[in-house]
């Protein structure tokens, strides 16, 4: 008997947020920025997926407007194959008990004149989760449950250190029982002993309340720890997909093979070879590049780069990428390897 196929639980398909920008000058047209560009994923039940990229590449962006935090310029977003962006305002608030956001600052993102067992509270209150009594247990629950103990509940955030104000976080985005939690950049403001930390956190509370996560990173080490699937984001778009295995084995992307190059490596026996750092900066995405969003960096970019912006196409079993190279209808010469990024080994995408 074949095993159940996972339960889709997130599909995001065609999704884009745009913001208008207002220009200095009255004579000069509003220009659009591109913050999300035509992303397009889904997600499964009790799998992590793990979001990776550069500063500035969208990545925030697409966690708030999958929460519709932010409002879509396009696109739809189903839960459970419903578009959340079609929700009224009961509805949407319904939606909110299932699925949370742990955000990236952890003192910004909380009331600094409430104490901690009003903020684990709140939420409970809003939705009418239970009376008093069962608040306050619920909260004494949570707080142990996150490492917090009763000494931690009349405190306000400033009292916390960063790693208690991150745990205080989470203790709030688990209050109304999620099946769906957004982590955007949830240990990015920490030291690495309390990242760890945090992350075995995270890891626990999965199995323990059978969460699916959309993790958020720059990190690199910190996105495969704790993935099960990585998304590779370049100017607003997905370049590539895989599972963390497929990923870190077999990088198809030269944005991708030039994430993984510029990472240090913690071993201190391996030898450095002739690693170089792709060159540039991100673009803006108020006037990306023509083409492919990555040529203007990318060392084997040929003509068709600089015009067409390749699909995302499938090159092996559940391994996406979007790149002129692995086109196995029209493709050029087998390129030159470029100095720290391994190109690919074939002209038609062989190496899969």
């Amino acid at each position: 008997m074949s095993p159940a196929a996972p339960e889709k639980l997130l599909e995001v398909n065609g999704l884009r947020t745009y913001f208008h920008i207002k220009p200095q000058r009255l004579r000069d047209p509003v220009a659009i920025l591109k913050a999300v560009d035509d992303v397009s994923f889904d997600v499964f039940h009790g799998e992590v997926v793990g979001i990776v990229g550069e500063s500035g590449c969208g990545k925030s962006t697409l966690a708030r407007t999958v929460l519709r935090l932010q409002e879509k310029s396009g696109g739809s977003v189903l839960y459970r194959g419903r578009d959340i962006f079609s929700f009224g305002r009961q509805e949407l608030a319904g939606m909110r008990r299932h699925m949370q956001m742990i955000f990236q600052d952890p003192f910004s993102s909380l009331n600094p004149r409430r104490t901690a067992r009003s903020i684990v509270a709140q939420p409970l209150r809003i939705h009418g989760v239970g009376s008093g009594r069962e608040i306050a247990r619920r909260v004494e629950e949570l707080m142990a449950e996150v490492g917090l103990g009763p000494q931690h509940m009349g405190r306000y955030p400033h009292q916390f250190s960063g790693g208690q104000r991150q745990r205080l976080g989470i203790a709030r985005a688990l209050a109304v029982n999620p099946e769906f939690v957004v982590c955007d950049e949830a240990v990015s403001a920490l030291d690495v002993s309390i990242q760890a930390q945090i992350l075995n956190l995270l890891l626990d509370l999965r199995k323990r309340h059978r969460l699916t996560y959309v993790f958020i990173a720059h990190d690199l080490s910190v996105v495969q720890f704790i993935s099960t699937r990585i998304l590779v984001m370049y100017l607003g778009r997905i370049v590539e997909s895989a599972d963390k295995s497929s990923l870190s084995a077999n990088r198809l992307h030269p944005y991708t093979q030039a994430l993984f190059a510029a990472y240090p490596s913690p071993d201190p026996d391996r030898r450095a070879g002739r690693e170089r750092v792709v060159m540039g900066d991100v673009p803006s995405p108020i006037h990306p590049p023509a083409g492919c969003h990555f040529h203007p960096r990318c060392p084997f970019a040929f003509d068709r780069c600089r015009v067409e912006y390749p699909a995302l196409r499938e090159v092996a079993p559940g391994h996406t990428v979007a790149c002129h190279l692995y086109d196995r209808v029209s493709a050029p010469a087998d390129p030159e390897p470029g100095v720290g990024v391994s190109g690919p080994s074939t002209a038609r995408g062989k190496r899969v």
